[in-house]
């Protein structure tokens, strides 16, 4: 039998087959995919073949083969520094939530999953949310933020899941597909997907006073189907997001802006660090492209995590 995977428990996994039924599904031995050194070889959003086990009382099934993946999206395992995890496979669109202060989301952090998406072809929205909770001076800093990746190419959409602000924009865009919804613990998530089809009554949480950070009410992946079409996937909040899997000579074509001038450059293999006549330098100086981009380009080229400060405007 053919099934989609609905749902990674990490030992488990919830399957819908073609007839629309779920199964709980476990791995058939050990399962090693082209390479991949993860901590889950088999992700929600991943197609499988599965043979029905009639051992148990219920029906249980065993997952025996994951067919090719159109793209995923892999982090490196919190716990494990030499491991990887495959958030979610087959992904059409990634909606990143972005908010500015409850909690606080650096440029850093949207840079590097932003990197990610390119890397594995997967159109990526920011949207920033709870815009209905900002005073003015945060409102234009979120617009101003908004306009950066806006002149790079990125959608970005300002929202509210509370209010509802915008949510049905939201909504056009994931019609049809499969989408994957990202970001720090309390950003949101949760709280979107309910606001996009309250019939799913996702957990929501508040945000820690203390920390400003969100407490974790999704536990793990999970897809869901919706009643306008498609597919949306609900990922745990992530704290960081180490960039693996890309060539220090590519980095820079992931960077869409940087992509775009590097045919200027004096050299092929410029770097853009200390190479003379590079094309990207001199657009920093005239800021065609932003002091906080080629920060997150030098802190993942140099193997750097994610500096947790509040640098969106420095200079």
């Amino acid at each position: 039998m053919k099934g989609l995977v609905y749902k990674s428990t990490g030992s488990w996994y919830s399957v819908k087959a073609g007839n629309g039924t779920f199964y709980n599904c476990r791995l058939k031995g050990r399962f090693r995919i082209g390479g991949i050194k993860s901590t889950n070889p088999v992700a929600v959003g991943d197609s499988v073949e599965f043979e029905i086990d009639k051992k148990g009382a219920e029906a249980e099934g065993v997952i025996t083969n994951i067919e090719p993946r159109e793209n995923y999206i892999i982090r490196k395992s919190v716990n494990l520094s030499k491991q990887t995890h495959i958030i979610a496979a087959n992904v059409d669109l990634a909606f990143l939530l972005i908010t500015y202060n409850n909690p606080p989301t650096f440029t850093s952090f949207i840079d590097r999953f932003l990197v990610t998406a390119e890397a594995y072809h997967i159109k990526a929205v920011l949207l920033f949310n709870k815009i209905d909770t900002y005073n003015e001076d945060e409102l234009l800093e979120i617009k101003l933020l908004a306009a950066l990746y806006r002149d790079i190419g990125y959608e970005c959409i300002g929202i509210s899941a509370m209010t509802g602000k915008n949510v049905d924009k939201v909504k056009a865009l994931m019609q049809d597909k499969v989408s994957m919804f990202s970001g720090h613990s309390g950003t949101g998530k949760s709280t979107l997907v309910n606001a996009l089809e309250p019939g799913l009554d996702l957990k929501t949480s508040k945000i820690s006073d203390q920390h400003l950070q969100g407490q974790h009410t999704t536990t793990f992946a999970e897809m869901f189907d919706l009643s306008f079409g498609g597919k949306i996937i609900d990922t745990p909040g992530i704290k960081g997001f180490g960039v693996v899997e890309i060539e220090k000579e590519e980095l820079g074509d992931y960077f869409p802006e940087f992509f775009r001038l590097k045919d200027k450059c004096k050299f092929n293999n410029c770097m853009h660090i200390e190479e003379p006549q590079c094309a990207i330098k001199e657009a920093l100086e005239t800021e065609e492209i932003a002091w906080s981009r080629y920060r997150s380009y030098l802190q993942i080229l140099d193997g750097e995590e994610e500096h947790f400060r509040k640098d969106i405007y420095e200079k």
